[in-house]
């Protein structure tokens, strides 16, 4: 990716970040919360619906967001960030865009272990590509549950690191995310 002059990254690039994190701790607030509920609930159908469907929103949502990633040219990293700062917020950033493809391709691993399509808000059908794989909900499900985990676990490492940068560091990094350096 370009670096460019801008102080600032892309407004595009801002707002799918927001919505990103924002959209990652809903889905793992609802699916924490969905998994006891019972038969009965009101919501034992709909909330694994809902689950879904704004989790495969978010596949293409993500998908965008890598393309103008590439496209658009990046702030150059601020020169008082240290050299290791800047190599381990690259491997960072990486590492969240893969656990988000390993938690939203095992959570499709395990809506489709049936055969059945899953349902995007009644509007459009993902088909089952993948149910051969022997106790595949099982797997999938281990999988789903540990990687959204640590997903949480590095974004909340992540946001530490930017308030490390705003309140102690006192740098732009945080303001730059929000538009404002």
């Amino acid at each position: 990716m370009k670096k460019t002059p801008n102080k600032n990254w892309n407004s595009m690039i801002i707002l799918l970040h927001w919505l990103v994190a924002l959209v990652v701790v809903g889905l793992f607030a609802l699916g924490w919360w969905m998994v006891d509920l019972n038969y009965y609930h009101a919501w034992y159908k709909a909330a694994p619906d809902t689950h879904k469907s704004i989790g495969l929103i978010l596949f293409f949502v993500l998908i965008v967001r890598l393309i103008l990633k590439t496209l658009t040219a990046a702030p150059a990293p601020l020169s008082s960030h240290a050299k290791w700062e800047k190599w381990l917020a690259q491997k960072t950033h990486w590492l969240l865009y893969l656990l988000l493809f390993v938690v939203m391709f095992s959570g499709y691993m395990i809506s489709t272990a049936d055969g059945r399509a899953i349902s995007i808000f009644g509007v459009f059908d993902i088909p089952a590509t993948l149910t051969s794989i022997q106790n595949q909900e099982d797997i999938a499900g281990t999988i789903h549950w540990y990687g959204a985990c640590v997903l949480i676990g590095f974004s909340l490492l992540h946001a530490i690191g930017a308030l490390k940068h705003h309140f102690i560091d006192k740098d732009n990094t945080l303001k730059r995310m929000l538009g404002k350096a």
